[in-house]
Order: C-alpha cells, then structure tokens, then sequence
C-alpha cells in the first residue's frame, strides 16, 4: 500500500506526497510528514539487487529538498554497501593447486571477501601455508591482521573479517560467530603450551605443585571445553 501513487475516496483522488515514488522504480515506501515544528521529513524504504535500505530524513525546509536529500542518501548506501552471503560450515569455497604437497589440490578461501588471522605464532604459521599453497600474493589485498590483543573472532563478529583463523581457545566464546572447525589434520598448526621454574623462583615448590595440577587428568575437561587438549 505503501508504493501506490495515488488512491481514490470518496470520488477525491489523492496523490502520495513521496516524490521518489515518482522517480525511482527501486523506491516502494514509506512515510511523509510535516509540522511547523519538524519541518519536512521523509522515510523511505527502497530495494535493489535483493538489498532492502531504509533511509531517514528529518527537519528539511520544503517537500523537495526532503526529496533531493534522501534520493542523495540512499544513492550513497548502495553505492557503499553490498549484499554478501556468508561461508557455510564445513563448506569449501574454492581449490588451488598445491606443487610438492601431500595432496594435488588443498580446500582454500580463494572466494572470502576478507581473511583475518592473529599476529601471534598461529598468524605467522598460516601465513607461510598460504605461501606453500601459491595463494599468498592473490589473497594479500584481503587480509586483515588483528591488532595485538585483539582476538580474530571480535574482527568476525564486527563485519571487518569473513572468515578468520586463529587458535581454537581464542575462537571459542566469542559470540557473534560460528566456528567452522579446524584445519585438515595435515595442515594443522599446533601450539603446545610449556611452564618452567625460573631460578629465583621464591615459591618453587608451589609453583611445581601448580604446574602437575594443570598437567594431572583433573585439568583435561577443562582444556577441551576452552578449544585445548592434554599434552
């Protein structure tokens, strides 16, 4: 009802105030209004290529200018903004070709928009498979790196990345996205954690004590719920 032009009453034809409707095949909606004390304002809901935007504009001097400023903003919304749709799980999204690897071809991310990956001893690993695998310089212009203590998925969950790698324990709890999995077996990057006394150490025996407990089977459910496995 929203997109029709004009309607009949009573015998009084009536024309919609929303100028755009006029002009723009893409506009369908939404709402006119005037006071003396909010001026001219207009609401208006358009679509193009499947992505809906809504655009607002408030407090303008004539039915024009509200016009002219939403056709301006809405131009600028889909001329910066894209419909995406994001990777399914465990779904692959491209192969390249892998020279004296332990397979002919290796599932990569040649078709994600962006990849993240940490700055840390992981980041610095994947990016060397990426080397291996003969992507690195076709992806390079996509990569994001996170900032040191900033987890990869916080990058996801924001938008700014469409698929990251990082450490399983940093990945999990994190809301706001949705852990593929981990790499194949034959690529995979392990981090294995280790602890020692320092010499001046003014608690030896208590920090020993601490460091079996975390190695002691009593730890290992802990572990696997935070991404980790037993040494």
């Amino acid at each position: 009802i929203y997109a029709e032009r004009d309607f009949k009453y009573n015998g009084i034809k009536q024309g919609n105030r929303n100028a755009l409707l006029y002009t723009d095949p893409s506009v369908d909606g939404l709402k006119t209004g005037h006071t003396a004390e909010a001026g001219y304002c207009l609401v208006t809901s358009a679509k193009r290529n499947e992505l809906r935007l809504i655009s607002v504009i408030l407090n303008t001097h004539s039915a024009q200018a509200r016009a002219d400023l939403s056709r301006t903003l809405l131009g600028w919304g889909y001329g910066s903004f894209e419909k995406v749709s994001p990777i399914a799980a465990n779904a692959v999204v491209g192969t390249a070709k892998v020279a004296f690897g332990k397979a002919d071809t290796v599932a990569a991310v040649l078709a994600a928009p962006t990849l993240g990956y940490s700055t840390g001893p992981s980041g610095v690993q994947l990016a060397k498979q990426f080397e291996a695998w003969g992507i690195a310089e076709q992806i390079a212009p996509r990569i994001v790196q996170a900032p040191p203590g900033v987890p990869v998925g916080t990058l996801v969950a924001r938008g700014e990345v469409a698929l990251g790698f990082q450490q399983l324990s940093e990945m999990m709890g994190v809301a706001g996205i949705t852990v593929v999995g981990p790499l194949p077996p034959e690529v995979q990057i392990i981090t294995t954690f280790s602890g020692s006394v320092a010499a001046q150490c003014r608690h030896p025996e208590a920090l020993r004590a601490l460091l079996a407990f975390w190695q002691s089977e009593a730890c290992d459910a802990l572990k696997q719920r935070h991404g980790m496995t037993a040494a």
